[in-house]
């Protein structure tokens, strides 16, 4: 049986951190993103319920996207599914352009300088 989700996820490779008051802290690989949250890769173990702070590196070009509270829903072996709680409306509306942006181009690793070929 396939879960229904209200937002579409997109697989994306972004860089993130968390932090959450006292608890944990770490980094990850956001592997999953939605309007709605998204799923760690992570070697750190939260627990399902803690509300973390997130820093989604999207873009190398901009500092990171913040969502001031996420919540851990479920957590299994090194990975973690989030649901964003609270965002400030201008990272709210930085979501929106970066789902958006993964809608009409799916992520690519950025191509390194040795991929790239002489025009």
């Amino acid at each position: 049986m396939m879960e229904h989700r209200k937002s579409p996820r997109f697989p994306v490779r972004f860089r993130s951190s968390f932090t959450s008051l006292n608890i944990v802290g770490g980094e990850g690989t956001l592997l999953d993103l939605s309007l709605r949250g998204c799923r760690i890769d992570s070697l750190v173990e939260v627990r399902p319920g803690t509300s973390l702070e997130l820093r989604i590196a999207a873009s190398e070009d901009e500092p990171p996207l913040k969502i001031q509270e996420a919540v851990v829903r479920w957590s299994r072996i090194q990975q973690f599914g989030l649901e964003f709680v609270t965002l400030a409306p201008e990272e709210w509306a930085r979501l929106q352009h970066t789902v958006t942006e993964l809608e009409l181009h799916p992520y690519q690793k950025p191509p390194s300088s040795e991929d790239s070929e002489a025009a």
